[in-house]
């Protein structure tokens, strides 16, 4: 299978005033074209700068990243990328929003906002395009977060707890969406979270990273059939494969 992002022997080290601090140290890790990979670890461990070296964000210290096959310089149309929080205009429309990147990236103007459109279908929202953000709940908001993240159809999803900031029912039902999103359009994924029960039920493989300096402690694969549902939460095979995945978060 075809790997849409290789990360290997990834070191990166931040100056301070007191000296420098390493974040990563030999973090080797991809993730295969429409694969769904979650990444669980400590506060402070580096998941988020992970994440963003793999969007081009940052320069690692160390090592490649490879994206598409070829060595990654800087940001670009191949990733999309979601953050905890959506970051919308509040004077622009829902429409207007996820037309953003449009500019940016150079799109021509009418495809970009026939393909904005087609994406506020994808995550149900066509209805709210002229509406403004306040105008919206919080887990629409994000849904227009993901809408604008897949406007130029990039190859690989980068999501940072995408989720963090909502509450419990709200990132139960935003889950479900996200999973029927991803299964409609099989990008490939690299998911942060600190929810457990998110990672196993969202991905394909969850990453376990451990303490700062953050290196990768095990790669797990999830069998669990798809789709998933609310139900697969409290089936005996996701509770063990939650129990295994806490066992690395708590100490006797």
């Amino acid at each position: 299978m075809i790997e849409a992002l290789q990360l290997r022997d990834i070191e990166l080290i931040y100056p301070t005033r007191r000296g420098t601090i390493q974040a990563l140290s030999n973090v080797n890790l991809s993730v295969r074209e429409g694969e769904f990979v979650a990444i669980l670890g400590p506060s402070g461990c580096g998941k988020s700068t992970l994440l963003k070296l793999a969007a081009g964000l940052l320069p690692a210290s160390g090592g490649q990243i490879i994206l598409g096959g070829h060595p990654l310089s800087g940001p670009g149309k191949q990733t999309g990328v979601v953050f905890q929080k959506p970051n919308l205009l509040p004077w622009k429309t829902v429409l207007e929003n996820v037309l953003l990147p449009a500019r940016t990236l150079g799109l021509a103007i009418a495809p970009a906002r026939l393909r904005a459109y087609q994406m506020l279908e994808l995550v149900g929202l066509a209805e709210f395009a002229a509406n403004y953000p306040f105008e919206l709940s919080g887990g629409m908001q994000q849904r227009v977060g993901i809408a604008r993240m897949l406007l130029h159809d990039p190859q690989l999803l980068l999501m940072d707890e995408p989720f963090a900031a909502l509450d419990a029912l709200s990132r139960e039902t935003l889950m479900l969406e996200l999973q029927r999103i991803w299964e409609q359009q099989r990008k490939s994924v690299l998911f942060i979270t600190h929810s457990i029960q998110e990672a196993v039920f969202l991905a394909d493989r969850v990453l376990v990273m451990s303490p700062r300096p953050g290196t990768l402690v095990e790669d797990l694969t999830i069998p669990l059939p798809r789709p998933r549902t609310l139900e697969t939460l409290a089936a005996q095979d996701f509770m063990q494969l939650c129990q295994h995945l806490r066992s690395h978060f708590t100490h006797a």
